[in-house]
């Protein structure tokens, strides 16, 4: 079979026939060998009767959520090629070949683009087509390298195949992101081409919640992107407490009418400590993800980990370790030379607060290299357990060649 077109349904007695005889009708005009697939999640209208007297096969689905019910008709489809879709009638199943016929091309992953081919009036609420969709969509290309326009169009063709490789996860709405995000970060071929919305044809309102879903849409490509999650803003952080910090340290600076003095500095100093913690937390994020297959695995970040190796990292602590304890000593003698009597915090915080910065990010380094190295345990460990699990296959092979070759009758 070539195309299971894979459509997930809620409570659509108003819609998924009429969903269902334009799916057949399309594959039966170009001569498509498939079959309309129903992932039912529940519905309590009669929808699944509906979709049978209409030629479609209906898998239930237990697991509830619009990413469960998809994944759970991939699974079942039969065809090589899937085109997935809502059954509301929005989205048009008599134009299915522009899909079919990029993926014969050798796609594997083809999106519709509704605003390319055209959206109807009312098909789409303002908010969502001149904020949600081209905000987020914006937020996917500039984390990723994609080139998708309309991130959440569900109208989408795919090799099944392809898709079941990348082992999905999320069970909502944030499934149309995360297919398109892991299907670019695993290299996959994926295209676009236009499609056409209309208004759905149910009475009642939608399963979409904008702000929830959008919001969660948002924190997916957050979390998928530790570089601008965590990396970014952490050096953004590190350099401006280290400008300024710098500048501070040696005195009081004026901008005009405004003057900034200690106060500042302690500011530079907590932007330095947060922004160098934030940067870790990128590293330790990229490697925790792609060693459980989260994110693909980066070759720099592969020769990151191989550059910070413990005893480095306590090298690099312990230098920022005794510049602190510099800072501290020097800050005792200060207050030796003033008698041990009161200090003026514009001269004291000057030494003081440098000094505790490189104190504590040198237990931040330690730490992190600490970190790291119980990740390159784990590593270790399991490229230990794959050479011994290969061991034995050969070992096992080479019993079996003994015991058939004993076996073999000797002329």
């Amino acid at each position: 079979m070539e195309l299971t077109v894979v459509m997930p349904c809620l409570n659509e007695a108003e819609t998924v026939e009429v969903c269902v005889r334009k799916a057949l009708a399309c594959m039966e005009e170009h001569g498509i060998e498939g079959e309309v697939l129903i992932a039912d999640n529940g519905s309590t209208d009669g929808s699944q009767q509906l979709a049978r007297d209409a030629g479609a096969r209906v898998v239930h689905v237990d697991a509830k959520g619009y990413g469960n019910a998809l994944m759970g008709g991939i699974r079942a489809a039969r065809g090589k090629y899937v085109i997935m879709g809502d059954a509301d009638d929005s989205y048009d199943f008599g134009s299915l070949m522009p899909f079919v016929e990029q993926l014969r091309d050798g796609a594997d992953l083809v999106m519709g683009n509704r605003f390319k081919g055209g959206i109807a009036p009312g098909a789409m609420p303002p908010l969502h087509r001149y904020l949600g969709n081209p905000v987020l969509s914006f937020v996917g290309r500039l984390f990723f390298p994609s080139k998708i326009a309309d991130f959440h169009c569900g109208l989408r063709g795919f090799r099944r195949d392809s898709i079941l490789n990348l082992g999905l996860q999320t069970g909502g709405m944030e499934f149309a992101s995360e297919m398109v995000v892991r299907s670019t970060l695993a290299g996959y071929d994926v295209r676009e081409v236009p499609t056409t919305l209309s208004p759905d044809g149910r009475s009642r309102p939608p399963h979409l919640r904008s702000w929830r879903d959008g919001w969660r849409h948002l924190r997916f490509l957050l979390l998928y992107s530790p570089k601008w999650l965590f990396f970014y803003p952490g050096i953004a952080l590190m350099m401006i407490g280290l400008v300024a910090g710098t500048a501070l340290t040696f005195g009081p600076v004026k901008i005009g009418q405004l003057a900034f003095d200690v106060d500042t500095l302690v500011g530079a100093s907590a932007a330095m400590v947060i922004g160098f913690q934030s940067a870790l937390f990128a590293l330790f994020t990229k490697v925790y993800a792609a060693e459980e297959g989260f994110l693909p695995e980066s070759r720099r970040v592969r020769k990151l980990i191989s550059m910070v190796t413990l005893e480095r990292g306590l090298v690099v602590g312990g230098l920022l370790a005794l510049a602190g304890l510099v800072g501290l000593v020097m800050s005792l003698v200060h207050w030796q030379v003033r008698s041990w009597g009161a200090l003026d915090p514009r001269e004291s915080l000057r030494i003081v607060v440098p000094a505790a910065t490189a104190l504590i990010m040198s237990f931040q380094t330690i730490f992190a290299s600490l970190f790291v190295s119980i990740l390159g345990i784990r590593r270790t460990r399991e490229s230990s357990v794959d050479v011994a699990a290969r061991a034995a296959e050969e070992a096992a092979e080479a019993l079996s060649r003994e015991e058939s070759a004993a076996a073999t009758p000797q002329v």
